[in-house]
């Protein structure tokens, strides 16, 4: 990977030993510890706005997922079980352990905010609070899936497809693909992202094993992901932890429905609203996020 910028000065680089390889991590900060964790197509880089804020009254890991940014690229199975959310949220716990933090609070956006409600519902234990960054839970959509919302998240059944369709039409043009996939989820006009930090994520992204890392991740989605929620939603089960929800006024979870309508179905304890953004509230409203976050976080 080429020489990047470092975008949290003053923090340590981790490797975390877990059942899924190693989970690169930047640790920095002071007090209780907080979990942050990036969706796609980013790697942990997408802090890099609010993390110094955050840092005042948390200690952050910052960590990169499974497959994705500098973490291990777990190999693969027919049912893509590394990369279901179970698996991610179960490695996500060994790291935070290996840091010696076997509680904490957490805070996570797309894909990583899959991994932080299920780690809620699987291993409530592990949570002090959590805050969940422009997502609708997986299941409700998948129902949801009809003409108007499937061209709106079009790549959540293009990159379920089998192995190699996704992966070699990506390889192709990877920089291009990323880039205009960063512009559609833009609230229109707008241009938020640091060339250090975009430089981050097409350095991962370029790399042909992370690429199908990120198509294994979305054939757990449409699959293995999906039939866990199910099975939570018809035992009943809800995520018992206080719960943020934050979603871009022109995000992607907007579009799927009434956020807070949505998520009390699946939590006892929720509060939160829209954030003036598109899909990337950290990198489009770095301030806003971070003031809806530190309100709530300072709560546990």
């Amino acid at each position: 990977m080429p020489e990047l910028a470092d975008l949290f000065p003053g923090f340590a680089s981790e490797w975390l030993d877990t059942d899924a390889g190693r989970i690169f991590a930047r640790v920095g900060g002071k007090g209780p510890p907080l979990l942050l964790l990036h969706g796609y197509p980013q790697t942990h880089a997408m802090w890099h706005q609010v993390a110094p804020a955050l840092a005042e009254r948390f200690t952050l890991v910052v960590a990169d997922l499974p497959g994705y940014g500098q973490s291990d690229v777990p190999p693969s199975d027919a049912q893509h079980t590394p990369y279901t959310k179970r698996a991610m949220a179960q490695v996500m716990a060994q790291a935070m352990e290996r840091l010696g933090f076997p509680r904490f609070a957490m805070a996570a956006h797309d894909r990583g905010a899959r991994v932080g409600y299920r780690l809620a519902l699987d291993q409530p234990q592990r949570l002090t609070r959590l805050a969940l960054l422009d997502i609708l839970p997986t299941y409700d959509y998948w129902l949801k899936m009809d003409r108007d919302f499937a061209l709106r998240i079009y790549h959540w059944t293009f990159l379920a497809q089998p192995h190699p369709l996704p992966e070699r039409l990506i390889e192709a043009s990877a920089d291009a693909y990323f880039m205009e996939t960063f512009r559609r989820w833009t609230k229109p006009g707008r241009d938020p992202f640091d060339p250090r930090a975009v430089a981050h994520y097409l350095a991962a992204l370029r790399d042909p094993a992370r690429i199908h890392a990120a198509c294994e991740d979305y054939r757990a989605g449409a699959h293995a992901d999906f039939e866990h929620d199910r099975a939570d939603v018809e035992a009943g089960r809800t995520i018992e932890v206080p719960l943020l929800v934050l979603w871009g006024s022109s995000g992607v979870a907007a579009g799927a429905g009434t956020p807070l309508d949505v998520w009390r179905r699946w939590a006892t304890q929720v509060r939160g609203g829209p954030v003036e953004s598109g899909h990337f509230l950290c990198e489009e409203n770095p301030a806003a996020t971070v003031a809806e976050l530190q309100a709530f976080l300072a709560q546990a």
